[in-house]
């Protein structure tokens, strides 16, 4: 039986492929969670960089924030990185949740982002 860090990243590489095959050339916005932040990016897979990025240890959200790992958290990190990916030209993107369910602070992200001005 495979442990669960084996089926995380399973789950995750099955994502990333399946967003991959249909992403037609769009950045991809990929989102990490962990217990105490929430990371996420946006990333051009076709030049492999990294377009805009924001996450709970950025300076100006940390004072603001009284944790890193909530949904006001989360809809903030999901706020910031739109404005900072409309400031990079980035208006449409792939969600890329990564071995993550899309709830609680992964939906509030994602929401975040669309009110921020992301399509997707």
């Amino acid at each position: 039986m495979a442990s669960r860090k084996e089926a995380l990243v399973r789950r995750a590489n099955r994502v990333r492929r399946q967003i991959k095959a249909v992403a037609n050339g769009r950045p991809r916005l990929s989102v990490h969670r962990s217990s105490k932040n929430i990371y996420v990016q946006v990333i051009d897979d076709v030049a492999g960089r990294t377009l805009a990025a924001a996450s709970t240890l950025d300076a100006g959200l940390r004072s603001s924030l009284k944790t890193g790992a909530d949904i006001a958290a989360a809809a903030a990190v999901g706020k910031l990185v739109a404005e900072r990916a409309v400031e990079a030209g980035v208006k449409e993107v792939v969600f890329d949740r990564g071995a993550f369910i899309y709830h609680g602070r992964i939906k509030a992200l994602a929401e975040a982002a669309r009110e921020g001005g992301l399509s997707f």
